[in-house]
């Protein structure tokens, strides 16, 4: 995790035809946006500060960043005389988006440059709100196959990954008295990891915990009794990998445990071993805080961490950021993939 108190940004309100209408004043905001995670917003504001001039559907956002959403939802308690306004952010609105597979087809692909085919399915689900770009990355994907029934946001993130690439999204404002609108863009992960790397020599700080006294072999036991029991062995190897077959260690380094599932049948007893073994193997935990953060890291961009005492290294990507505002303060919060 990193944080950094950031230049102001206004968070700005729209009319109902998605014109700018001002600034949202003497609010607590909270906007999450998350490779695979959240994608919401959080407002709160005081009775006495409503003015009526945000309702459903009015936009809110920092104007070229990805902070911003539709609000959705409004909640009131009276008994602490406070108004709260939610909605999905941009991000998130793309996650309610489904790619199916055409009739008669297995799966959805897609071919072509990156921005042309994002901009073909932005533009189809969100006509007048998502646009795409005519930048041509010079990079293209030759019939990528989707998951079947992945939604947009996912699809679309997989697809570039594959290639190296990343979404980029921005709310743009319009023209004096016209409506913005969402910026949807492909442009290449960077590995910044050199330029911001952590360490305890320059005001960057983390934890670690390089836990290798995991589970490496554990024994399955499924349907049946005594010697007709289904038993299943599942090995961790050097590299974490699970497998049932390649059993890496031995003697005083392997560890040992039962996991005990009567009833399930092989199939089963597998996937639900494979889960089990996951969460109890060998493991490395992490968390980074940043109390000054040059310049602007985005999602999917990898940032590096490093302990010169132990050795002790990581290069991760951002896989989540929090823009919060309360009492006219501001923060980002960064969170690297893996990090809760």
């Amino acid at each position: 995790e990193k944080r950094k108190e950031c230049a102001g940004m206004d968070l700005i309100k729209t009319d109902q035809y998605g014109r700018p209408a001002g600034i949202v004043n003497g609010s607590k905001s909270d906007f999450e946006i998350s490779v695979d995670g959240a994608n919401d917003f959080e407002i709160e504001m005081k009775r006495w500060e409503w003015d009526g001039s945000i309702t459903y559907g009015t936009r809110v956002y920092a104007a070229d960043t990805e902070y911003g959403g539709i609000v959705q939802e409004f909640s009131t308690d009276t008994s602490t005389d406070v108004i709260r306004l939610q909605g999905d952010t941009w991000r998130g609105m793309m996650q309610h988006k489904i790619i199916e597979p055409q009739p008669g087809q297995d799966y959805t692909t897609a071919s072509g440059e990156l921005n042309a085919i994002i901009r073909s399915k932005v533009e189809n689900e969100f006509p007048g709100l998502f646009y795409g770009v005519d930048v041509d990355t010079g990079v293209t994907v030759q019939n990528y196959q989707f998951i079947r029934y992945c939604t947009l946001h996912d699809g679309l993130m997989k697809m570039l990954k594959s290639v190296g690439y990343r979404l980029d999204i921005r709310y743009k404002e319009g023209d004096v008295g016209m409506a913005g609108y969402v910026k949807v863009q492909a442009v290449p992960i960077n590995d910044i990891s050199d330029r911001y790397e952590l360490n305890n020599d320059n005001n960057m700080h983390f934890t670690t915990d390089n836990n290798q006294r995991g589970i490496n072999h554990l024994i399955c036991l499924g349907k049946g009794e005594l010697k007709d029991r289904i038993v299943i062995h599942l090995y961790v190897d050097q590299n974490g990998d699970i497998s049932q077959n390649n059993k890496y260690f031995t003697g005083s380094d392997e560890i040992t445990a039962i996991y005990d599932s009567g009833g399930s049948e092989e199939d089963e007893l597998i996937k639900n071993g494979i889960k089990e073994l996951e969460s109890k193997k060998s493991n490395m935990s992490y968390n980074m805080t940043m109390t000054q953060l040059d310049g602007d890291i985005d999602l999917g961009d990898v940032v590096g961490g490093k302990d010169y005492l132990t050795g002790i290294s990581i290069q991760k990507p951002i896989s989540r950021k929090i823009w919060t505002v309360s009492s006219g303060k501001e923060k980002i919060t960064y969170k690297l993939e893996g990090e809760t």
